[in-house]
């Protein structure tokens, strides 16, 4: 049995991630198998996702079909919502590791200059953990929109039975 939509969605979700991690692999020269299913960065596999479904929904149900007229509906709110809320969200994450890291070092040079043993203080301090909050969360409009041209080129290539 094959759910053309159902696939059509899911291996464009996949296919992004692919590219995804491969642009990370090339840009940093490290393996970050995080970038296979994180969120953000470029191609947004979401769009990529959601357009390809809308287009599937179409060329199955009509694009005159109230299933259509949803799936672009949910589609254009996921795509709003990835470059607005979530992107936000990534933005004050980053803000916030910043300002730990400032209070940190702050507070690390603070005490060990009223320290006995300064190089003993910052040793002992450095081993302090703080959760490093995750920056990418949402994407840039181009991120967004070249994820939603790969998901729209993908259903038009994918086979609508097998």
């Amino acid at each position: 049995m094959y759910n053309y939509i159902l696939v059509t969605a899911v291996l464009s979700w996949w296919l992004s991630q692919i590219i995804k991690f491969v642009i990370n692999l090339i840009k940093y020269k490290e393996l970050n198998f995080e970038r296979l299913t994180g969120a953000g960065g470029w191609p947004s596999a979401h769009s990529s996702m959601v357009c390809s479904a809308s287009v599937a929904v179409g060329r199955v149900e009509g694009v005159s079909s109230t299933a259509f007229a949803i799936v672009c509906i949910f589609s254009l709110i996921t795509m709003y919502d990835a470059m607005g809320v979530r992107r936000a969200a990534g933005q004050h994450a980053k803000e916030i590791n910043r300002i730990n890291e400032f209070l940190i070092n702050f507070d690390d040079i603070k005490n060990a200059i009223s320290s006995d043993d300064p190089i003993g203080h910052i040793a002992k301090t450095a081993e302090k953990n703080y959760n490093i909050m995750k920056e990418y969360l949402g994407h840039t409009p181009f991120e967004v929109f070249s994820g939603a041209v790969i998901g729209i080129l993908f259903a038009f290539l994918m086979p609508m039975s097998m």
